[in-house]
């Protein structure tokens, strides 16, 4: 392989013990140290985003060897089925004179390949079910993400989502109550199995 004709780098999984090296007198630092650094905010959008993935993966005993940023869905079930997840909090790290008001992004999107660097060419759902995690908690002082009795989850068939007349960008929190009842985490499992074999009757058993 040239220099100019790079494939693609493949993440492998880290202990935290790893050390910066390479130079003289580095100090006694880790990738420990940097996921401190990096990600105890849990309360923030984006790292909030990525625990609610992983908490998904753990409900539904898929392999979270490493998280793929370029996959086309977050998650894949054992049976290979794909799994979308979107969180939101009533509760966010800045200040807020209220609390938020609650809607996840649905939106199509374009799968781009980082085998062969190509786009698709129409926006589409790649999964076959979504699930939006609200951090339901309302009191800031007792929030807790690691509680996962203070989240509450929505297990959505993709082909529900396609069939929907109104927004197909975003939908709101009481949108998703008119059809779907919230789910705590020990009934999360079913709930995405139930969502899937919804989606594969109505696509008429095809994806």
């Amino acid at each position: 392989m040239s220099r100019d004709d790079l494939g693609r780098v493949l993440p492998r999984r880290l202990s935290g013990a790893e050390t910066f090296r390479g130079a003289e007198g580095v100090p006694g630092f880790d990738v420990l140290d940097f996921w401190r650094w990096s990600s105890s905010d849990l309360v923030s959008n984006a790292t909030r985003g990525v625990l609610a993935e992983y908490i998904v993966g753990k409900a539904l005993g898929c392999r979270l060897e490493v998280r793929d940023e370029w996959a086309p869905y977050d998650l894949e079930t054992p049976e290979g089925y794909g799994i979308e997840v979107k969180s939101a909090a009533y509760i966010q790290s800045w200040r807020q004179s209220r609390l938020s008001t609650i809607s996840f992004s649905c939106r199509k999107t374009r799968y781009w390949d980082p085998e062969t660097g190509i786009e698709e060419a129409e926006p589409r759902r790649h999964a076959h079910a979504y699930v939006f995690a609200l951090l339901a908690h309302r009191d800031q002082a007792t929030l807790d993400p690691l509680d996962l009795s203070q989240w509450e989850f929505y297990a959505v068939p993709t082909a529900w989502l396609d069939a929907r007349t109104r927004s197909q960008h975003s939908i709101t929190l009481p949108s998703l109550r008119r059809e779907f009842a919230p789910l705590p985490f020990s009934s999360l499992r079913d709930g995405v199995y139930a969502a899937i074999e919804r989606h594969l009757e109505m696509r008429g058993g095809g994806e």
